[in-house]
């Protein structure tokens, strides 16, 4: 299979199988009660009993880190959602009526949207509803919109080119229904490459949000907060900060190789090119 030979591909997906698999586990099955204290087993280095070891309540962080891991999937795989939904109806828009007043529009308002972090947006949206997993969505979901706007716009752009849009054009299709016949068919490969960067760039932003207090709050884990809450007890529980953060790590490493992988799997002269 041509998949194979694409190391970055196979690496990279059986690294980010491995937290989706803990994540879908989680629902069904966890070591430990992730909700429940056991003040006299914390702080435990890791054993036998708990592989990772316990925190200053006594929870397994092996557990947690599995039920974190369905925390920081979900909240990265809405936010991309959100902002695929939203931005790629604009990008496709805005290439469609390029060089006009509706394009402008468009791309001026996805360049005041990129003028605000997600952490500024989250820090504006948790001052107003206060902090939870949900405004942490609507935070980086938020910041996903211009991200793949640009992205639709510059593909649909050199798409719209074509002899077979032209051919299109001519037999009397509409612009809007050219762009969903034939212009978002042929940049789905590309769509799909940058959702996955995305992806793990949302696994990165909910650790940073929950970090600072914006993201998921207690009793539910969180691999973000994991990192704040062990940043005091670090020089005599290192466990607590070190499996979180090689969590994180794998995740977003096995992503974006998985991303890279993809790349070169549907453009084989990236591939070539490098060697």
């Amino acid at each position: 299979m041509r998949w194979l030979q694409h190391r970055n591909l196979w690496l990279g997906a059986m690294l980010a199988a491995v937290f989706v698999a803990a994540a879908l586990i989680s629902f069904l099955w966890t070591p430990f009660d992730v909700t429940k204290l056991n003040i006299p087993e914390k702080l435990q280095t890791p054993s036998m009993e708990h592989w990772f070891g316990t925190d200053h309540f006594g929870r397994d962080i092996f557990s947690m880190i599995m039920v974190g891991a369905r925390t920081s999937i979900a909240v990265a795989l809405v936010a991309v959602s959100i902002g695929i939904v939203a931005g790629v109806p604009l990008g496709l828009a805005a290439a469609a009526r390029h060089d006009s007043p509706l394009d402008e529009i468009i791309m001026r308002s996805n360049d005041l949207v990129f003028a605000f972090p997600a952490l500024l947006i989250a820090i504006m949206i948790t001052a107003i509803f206060g902090p939870s997993a949900i405004n942490a969505i609507i935070a980086i979901g938020i910041f996903n919109i211009p991200v793949f706007a640009r992205l639709s716009r510059a593909a649909a752009l050199g798409l719209w080119t074509r002899e077979f849009i032209l051919a299109a054009r001519v037999a009397g299709k509409s612009a809007s229904r050219i762009s969903v016949e034939h212009i978002l068919p042929n940049m789905l490969n590309l769509l799909i490459v940058q959702g996955t960067i995305q992806f793990s760039l949302g696994i990165l932003a909910e650790a940073g949000l929950s970090y600072v207090g914006l993201g998921a709050q207690p009793p539910i884990p969180s691999w973000g907060r994991m990192l704040a809450e062990s940043q005091t007890m670090i020089t005599f529980a290192p466990h607590l900060a070190l499996f979180p953060g090689f969590a994180i790590v794998f995740t977003v490493l096995g992503l974006n190789l998985f991303g890279d992988g993809l790349r070169d799997y549907f453009d084989p002269k990236i591939s070539r090119g490098r060697h």
